[in-house]
């Protein structure tokens, strides 16, 4: 339990952007990182990625050259950052790291994460409340905006409520307006947004 790898087990990368997987360590005296690998498991073939040994750094898979790194000068830092992020990097990467010991012996721990390449962060649309009771005169104009956040695109229609909970479309789009209000206007409206 002296030495042990620290990760989580899964990481969400948005694609074209990029992520970092943690894995470190607490040094302890008496060992000495002796070799840091990275490697990744997809469609059930395991390849190394990246070596770090007495000869320095390694990237051994062509398809990563430029675009993964690890923290230099920062002992116990072994995490891997992955920039420009393709949906192919998905999968299992595995933290290796190798200790020599005072004694000569070497201790090997590993920790494994799972990477997920995203296109964009999906989160349902969140309308932002609007203000109740409006009171405007009548032959002033006014509008209403929908704003949702979310993940684009995110589409907007407009409704007025209708006797019996019935509810009549009025238009799609963000805004709803009126050039010259009449009395016949009043009432309730709401809007509804939508994404994938």
């Amino acid at each position: 339990a002296l030495l042990d790898l620290s990760g989580v087990h899964q990481v969400t990368g948005m694609w074209m952007g990029s992520t970092t997987v943690p894995c470190t360590y607490v040094p302890s005296e008496g060992f000495t990182q002796h070799t840091l690998s990275w490697s990744v498991e997809r469609d059930s073939s395991t390849s190394t990625i990246f070596r770090r040994d007495d000869s320095g750094d390694h990237i051994l898979l062509s398809k990563f050259r430029g675009r993964v790194s690890i923290p230099k000068q920062s002992p116990g830092n072994a995490s891997l950052l992955i920039e420009n992020l393709e949906m192919p990097d998905s999968g299992h990467y595995t933290c290796q790291v190798i200790w020599r010991s005072t004694d000569n012996s070497l201790i090997t721990r590993e920790v494994t994460t799972t990477v997920k390449v995203v296109k964009v962060a999906a989160t349902k649309p969140i309308i932002r409340a609007g203000e109740p009771g409006l009171t405007v005169a009548a032959g002033a104009s006014t509008s209403l905006t929908c704003e949702a956040s979310g993940s684009p695109p995110i589409s907007y229609r407009w409704f007025r409520s209708a006797p019996a909970g019935r509810a009549v479309f009025l238009t799609s789009g963000a805004e709803l307006a009126w050039h010259s209000l009449q009395p016949s206007d009043s009432g309730t409206y709401f809007c509804e947004a939508e994404n994938r």
